[in-house]
C-alpha cells in the first residue's frame, strides 16, 4: 500500500458542500492532506445547506478566498436553495457548476490532480470540464448515483429528463480518470452501465472522527432520563422514509411506554413529520432541530439504540448511509431499517439487527426486543461494531486508499484515452 507521505501531491478539491455546512468530505478531509505532507486548495460554494439560506456572516459575491490551517478555500457564487422545488435545486446545482468551472480553470495550473465530491452530478461535470481543459487527471468520488437518486427521491419524474441525466453521467464517467464508490452495489451498478471495473475503487465511508464532543447541550428538551431511547440523527428527507418510524412508535407505545423515539435533524420532510406527531398525539416521539456536530456525539452516547432508516427502493439497497459508520464508531447497538449493502455491513459487524425497509411490525418488534435486553448485551453489541469500524472503516484506512486511488489516476493519465 502506498505511503500517504511519499511524493507530495497538489490537489484541487471541488465540492459544493464544505464547512461550516455539514459536509462529509469537508475541512477535516482537506486537513488530512496537509497533515500527510500534501497540499490542497478547495473550490466550494457559499454555505447554504441544508436550509437553502446563506449562513450568517457570509454574503454571496463573485469570489472569496479564506485560509484555514494553510488551506485556501475559494468560495464561488451560487443560487441558494435546498427545498422541494426542482427548479430551485437545479439552479443551485448548475450555478455552482458554472462558477466552479470558471474558478477551477484559473486555479488548476498549480495542481497535479482534481478531486471531485459528487453529489451533485453538476460538480462532477465541473471537475471533468476543468480536467479536460487543463489536461489534468480527475478523481471523482460518487456518493450518490444519478439519475437513480433523482428518481428515488421524486426530485425529477419526467423520464426524458432522467434519460438525459443518465447520458450526462456516462459522459462524465468517460472523462473521469478514476472513480471512487462507497458501496459494493454502486460498483456493480456502474460496471453494468459500462464503466470499466479497473477504473473503480471501493472505499466505504468513514465516520467524522475529527469532531471534539461538546458537553454544553441542554438535554431538557430531549427528556432522555428514565427512558429507553431510540435515536435517529441526520437528514429527514424523502429518502429516509421516516413515516415507518412513526408508525412503529404507535405499536411500541401500546406495549412499552418506557421506549422513546428521538429524531434530531432537519431536512425537507422534518416539518411534515413534526406535524404528524402533533396531529396523531404520538407522545413517545420527539422531533427536534439539528444541533452542532460537536454536540451530536453527546446525544448518541446517551442513547440506548441508534437508528438508521431508508425507504424501500432498489437504489437504497446499494447505498450505505454514512451515519451507519458513525454509529459503529460510537460503540452503540444499531437497528437498521434497510436492506442490501448497509444492512449487510451491520450484520457483518454483529453490531445490531436489520429489518426490511418499510416493515412497520418488524421495526416495532426489533425495538421492543432491544428494550428487553440486559445492558451487558447491548454494550457488547456496540463494542463489536466499534472494533469492526476501527479495523476496516477508519479515517486513516480510508484516506490511505484515497491516496492510492489518486496516485493510480496520475500514473495512468498520460497514456489514458476515454473508455467507451
Amino acid at each position: 500500500m502506498t505511503n500517504p507521505k511519499a511524493v507530495p501531491l497538489r490537489v484541487l478539491f471541488i465540492t459544493q458542500f464544505f464547512d461550516p455546512e455539514p459536509a462529509f468530505k469537508g475541512l477535516a478531509f482537506a486537513q488530512k492532506f496537509m497533515e500527510s505532507g500534501h497540499s490542497v486548495e478547495v473550490i466550494t460554494g457559499f454555505p447554504n445547506y441544508p436550509n437553502g439560506k446563506v449562513y450568517p456572516g457570509y454574503k454571496i459575491r463573485f469570489s472569496q478566498t479564506d485560509v484555514i490551517d494553510g488551506i485556501k478555500i475559494h468560495r464561488v457564487p451560487l443560487y441558494p436553495s435546498h427545498d422541494k422545488s426542482a427548479l430551485g435545486r437545479v439552479l443551485n446545482y448548475v450555478s455552482f457548476a458554472v462558477s466552479a468551472t470558471i474558478r477551477g480553470v484559473m486555479l488548476a495550473g498549480r495542481a497535479d490532480v482534481i478531486y471531485v465530491y459528487h453529489p451533485p452530478l453538476t460538480a462532477a461535470m465541473s471537475g471533468a470540464a476543468v480536467g479536460f481543459i487543463r489536461r489534468l487527471p480527475v478523481v471523482t468520488e460518487v456518493q450518490d448515483l444519478w439519475p437513480d437518486t433523482l428518481r428515488a427521491t421524486g426530485m425529477i419524474r419526467a423520464q426524458r429528463v432522467l434519460n438525459a441525466v443518465g447520458w450526462v453521467c456516462k459522459v462524465v464517467y468517460r472523462y473521469t480518470t478514476r472513480i471512487i464508490v462507497q458501496s459494493p452495489g454502486f460498483r456493480d451498478r456502474l460496471v453494468q452501465r459500462g464503466v470499466p471495473l479497473t477504473k473503480l475503487d471501493l472505499i466505504i465511508n468513514w465516520a467524522d472522527e475529527a469532531r471534539v464532543d461538546a458537553h454544553d447541550l441542554d438535554l431538557r428538551p430531549y427528556s432522555l432520563s428514565g427512558r429507553f431511547n431510540v435515536l435517529f440523527t441526520g437528514t429527514m428527507g424523502i429518502a429516509q422514509g421516516l413515516d415507518v418510524v412513526l408508525d412503529a412508535a404507535r405499536i411500541v407505545g401500546a406495549r412499552n411506554d418506557r421506549v422513546q423515539f428521538v429524531l434530531v435533524g432537519g431536512g425537507v420532510d422534518a416539518a411534515r413529520l413534526r406535524q404528524r406527531v402533533a396531529d396523531e398525539g404520538l407522545v413517545n416521539v420527539r422531533i427536534l432541530p439539528g444541533v452542532a456536530r460537536s454536540q451530536i456525539g453527546m446525544l448518541q452516547d446517551l442513547a440506548d439504540v441508534l437508528l438508521v432508516a431508508l425507504r424501500p427502493d432498489p437504489l437504497f439497497e446499494i447505498t450505505i448511509p454514512s451515519k451507519t459508520q458513525t454509529y459503529m464508531s460510537r460503540g452503540k447497538p444499531i437497528i437498521i431499517s434497510a436492506s442490501g449493502d448497509a444492512a449487510r455491513l451491520v450484520e457483518q459487524a454483529e453490531a445490531g439487527v436489520a429489518v426490511a425497509p418499510g416493515d412497520v411490525v418488524a421495526l416495532a418488534d426489533a425495538v421492543l426486543s432491544f428494550a428487553c435486553l440486559p445492558r451487558e448485551a447491548l454494550d457488547a453489541m456496540g463494542r463489536r461494531g466499534q472494533v469492526f469500524y476501527a479495523a476496516h472503516l477508519s479515517f486513516d484506512e480510508g484516506f490511505r486508499r484515497t491516496i492510492d486511488s489518486i496516485r493510480a489516476a496520475i500514473r495512468t493519465f498520460s497514456g489514458e484515452r476515454p473508455s467507451n
